[in-house]
């Protein structure tokens, strides 16, 4: 078995983000409540609500029979307007009444043409300060500020048209302070949304973050097991490969040479079975039993106090050489290491890596060929791993199958340790396989 798996590539969060946060631009509120999708929803209508519904009916009958209470107490103070003016403002305040149907979809267009209504008519009178409120909502202060101003220009036209005994400055700082409420209303709610808005967007990212953070590690994660797997696994059928090649061509084998054979590939293939059940089991793990969905807490690396199978090192070198040596192959171990207490736990896992690949590679191109495996270097700065072997002037007869790709791989893990990896043909015409760990803490 052999091929190994590419590092995954690196997560763009910019680009994936705006897809999971353009979901919280579809929800928006009425008078004084909940608008979705950032600043720019506030500004932007979307389909009514039941909730909308309810608002509208409520703000169209407040609206309607607050300006018939004042028309009604307008006529009944003694100065009862000219048939024609209160005909004028039964239609033209019916129409700002119905007209706040639409108050959402076009804010602006419609507070200013009720605008000139509410210079003589009374029933449009509520009607109108809805139109500022609903302009602070969902507009910026600026406009907002224009449109109240431009409302309060009216009230000397009205004093005017309609006359009371009131005094006109004091309608006219009632009429000020109703639309600053009415519009510092608005304006607070339209603050509250933005606010609820910004920290719905900041969950949304957050959540998103998270489960890109959680499918990267799962991916990291299936790609470590990708390694281990060829790793392992095609140290395991390179020695059955060569014991079943053994027996197929050697029939003069006496019955003892093929059992003890025999039972070495026996061995190797349990011990391959074993490892690759061990495997797929954590591939498992990310399952939710019973459920058949992914579970996105159980692909998050295992913290480092969670037990792990013991990983070999360099202190298991010379079983992995006695392994080959009972396969068949010639190989020579040179360790030239003052000590190995030194070295951290991931560069002896990495040099156990690099010299079973090139076992395995030396059984696969070579079989039968000496192997010179040496480890020298200093074990507090830097190790150098190399496995030598000649290259035959002729094809092997058998080949164990491969896609050329644990080469790569290894590469990939010496590269995350910060080290070296060189391979190739030399000038005695052999192929070399050098590795230099870097052993800094």
């Amino acid at each position: 078995m052999s091929g190994s798996v590419n590092a995954p590539p690196a997560v763009d969060l910019p680009t994936l983000l705006p897809g999971a946060l353009r979901a919280a631009g579809t929800s928006r509120g009425g008078l004084g409540g909940w608008a979705g999708g950032g600043a720019a929803a506030v500004d932007r209508p979307g389909r009514r609500t039941l909730r909308d519904w309810i608002v509208d009916v409520l703000i169209f009958v407040l609206s309607l029979s607050l300006g018939i209470l004042l028309l009604l107490g307008q006529e009944s103070a003694g100065h009862p307007a000219p048939r024609w003016l209160l005909v004028a403002d039964v239609v033209f305040g019916t129409v700002a009444c119905l007209a706040l149907w639409w108050r959402r979809r076009w804010p602006v267009a419609i507070a200013l043409a009720l605008t000139p209504v509410g210079a003589f008519s009374s029933l449009s009178g509520f009607a109108v300060m809805a139109m500022v409120f609903t302009v602070a909502v969902h507009r910026r202060a600026r406009v907002a500020l224009l449109v109240a101003a431009a409302n309060i220009a009216t009230v000397p036209v009205y004093s005017v048209v309609r006359p009371s005994n009131d005094l006109f400055w004091l309608n006219l700082l009632i009429s000020a302070l109703a639309t600053a409420v009415v519009l510092g209303w608005g304006m607070f709610a339209r603050a509250r949304r933005q606010l609820l808005l910004s920290l719905q967007d900041r969950a949304l990212r957050a959540e998103a973050e998270q489960q890109l953070r959680v499918d990267q590690a799962r991916q990291l994660e299936r790609t470590r097991i990708a390694r281990e797997m060829h790793d392992v696994l095609a140290h395991r059928i390179s020695l059955l490969s060569v014991h079943a090649g053994a027996l197929e061509f050697r029939t003069d084998a006496s019955h003892e040479q093929v059992a003890a054979a025999a039972g070495v590939i026996r061995a190797n293939a349990h011990q391959a079975l074993q490892e690759l059940r061990e495997v797929i089991g954590v591939l498992r793990e990310d399952v939710v039993p019973g459920s058949g969905s992914p579970d996105p807490t159980a692909a998050l690396p295992l913290p480092a106090t969670a037990p792990e199978p013991p990983q070999p090192g360099i202190g298991e070198i010379p079983a992995l050489i006695a392994e080959s040596t009972g396969a068949g192959s010639r190989v020579a171990y040179r360790c030239e290491l003052t000590t190995t207490d030194d070295v951290p736990r991931s560069v002896a896992r990495t040099a156990y890596r690099v010299v079973q690949e090139g076992l395995t590679n030396a059984r696969k191109h070579a079989p039968g060929a000496a192997i010179t495996v040496t480890l020298d270097g200093d074990p507090g700065h830097e190790i150098a791993v190399e496995i030598v072997n000649p290259i035959p002037s002729w094809p092997p007869t058998t080949t164990v199958p491969g896609a050329g790709l644990g080469l790569v791989g290894l590469g990939e893990r010496v590269q995350l340790t910060g080290g070296r990896l060189a391979h190739g043909r030399d000038r005695d015409g052999r192929f070399v396989l050098r590795a230099e760990l870097p052993c800094r803490r």
